[in-house]
C-alpha cells in the first residue's frame, strides 16, 4: 500500500494512492493507525472522495513523529569524504518536527549561513513499541519506508562536536512524498538504488545495500537504549557526494531544485528558497 498525507481546501487528509489519484481516508493519521495496531498493508475500504494527485498539497507522511532518529556516517564512501574516521558504532542524532518540510515545498536556506547541503536518505517508519529488540526480529518492527532529504547547514553543524543545530533549522528536513508499506519492498529495503539530483545533475548514487549498519541493525542497536514506538522515524544515512565535500563546494541556493529518488518508493522534490523575514 502507498499512503500520502495531503491538504486540499484547507483540510488535512490521509489517503491511499490509486493510479494518478488519491482516495481520502479522512482525517486519520498514520500515527493513529499505528497506535491502534491497524495493519497498514491491508487495503482499507476506498469509499472516500478521490482527488487527482496534481490538485493536492502534499504534507509529510507523518504529522508529528514521536522521534526522528538520524544515522550519520553509515556509508563508507561518505565517511571517507568527511573529516571523520569510520566509527565502530552507529552515529545517531535527533531531528525535531519543526525542521520537517514536505514534497514540493521549499527547503529553506537560512539567513544566518550560506552552507545549505543535501543528503538523500531512506526513511524507516517504526510499526510498534519495542525495547531490546533481537536483530532477527527487528524487521517485524518496520511499518514501511519513505524518502528523506536531511538538509544540513554545515557551518552550524561543525561549530561544535555535536551536530544538532546544523541538522534542525526550520524547513530543512524534506520527507515524502509517499509512505510505502514494508511488504512492497525487499526485506530491510535492501538492494534499492538511491540517487540525489541537484538541478538535474546526479550528485549522489548508491545502493541501500551499501549501508554499514542496515535497517535491522539500526533498530536492534537503538532499542538497546531507548524504547521505539509506532510512528517513530529512523533516517538511515546518506552516501557520498554531498556538496560540502566537493572541491569547489557545491552549496544549494535560492532557485535550485533538489530531487531524491529511491527505487520502489518514489521521488522527493524540493525547490530551494532563501529565508524571508515577515515584516
Amino acid at each position: 500500500m502507498r499512503y500520502i498525507q495531503f491538504e486540499i481546501d484547507g483540510q488535512r487528509h490521509l489517503g491511499v494512492i490509486d493510479g494518478k489519484h488519491v482516495v481520502s481516508l479522512g482525517s486519520l493519521t498514520l500515527e493513529k493507525l499505528l497506535a491502534d495496531g491497524v495493519s497498514l498493508d491491508v487495503a482499507p475500504p476506498l469509499a472516500g472522495p478521490r482527488f487527482a494527485l496534481d490538485e493536492i498539497g502534499y504534507l509529510p507522511p507523518l504529522s508529528r513523529p514521536g522521534k526522528i532518529i538520524c544515522a550519520g556516517l553509515n556509508y563508507a564512501d561518505h565517511t571517507s569524504e568527511s573529516p571523520y574516521d569510520q566509527p565502530d558504532h552507529p552515529t545517531f542524532f535527533l531531528r525535531v518536527n519543526t525542521s520537517l518540510t514536505s514534497h514540493l515545498a521549499p527547503i529553506v536556506r537560512p539567513l544566518s549561513s550560506d552552507s545549505l547541503d543535501y543528503e538523500g536518505e531512506l526513511a524507516v517508519v517504526i510499526k510498534k513499541r519495542g525495547k531490546h529488540i533481537p536483530l532477527e526480529q527487528a524487521l517485524d518492527y518496520v511499518a514501511g519506508y519513505s524518502v528523506f532529504n536531511d538538509g544540513s547547514v554545515r557551518e552550524f553543524q561543525f561549530h561544535t562536536p555535536q551536530w544538532t543545530i546544523g541538522k534542525n533549522f526550520d524547513d530543512t528536513g524534506a520527507f515524502g512524498p509517499v509512505f510505502v508499506t514494508a511488504d512492497e519492498l525487499p526485506a530491510g529495503a535492501k538492494g534499492l538504488l538511491l540517487e540525489t539530483r541537484l538541478n538535474g545533475e546526479v550528485v549522489q548514487s548508491a545502493n541501500t545495500s551499501d549501508m554499514i549498519f542496515d535497517v535491522a541493525s539500526q533498530i536492534a542497536i537503538l532499542s538497546e537504549s531507548m524504547t521505539l514506538e509506532g510512528g517513530d522515524v529512523i533516517v538511515a544515512g546518506t552516501p557520498a557526494g554531498v556538496g560540502w565535500a566537493r572541491k569547489p563546494r557545491l552549496i544549494m541556493r535560492d532557485g535550485d531544485r533538489v530531487e531524491v529518488t529511491i527505487e520502489g518508493i518514489g521521488t522527493l522534490i524540493n525547490p530551494i528558497r532563501d529565508e524571508r523575514i515577515e515584516s
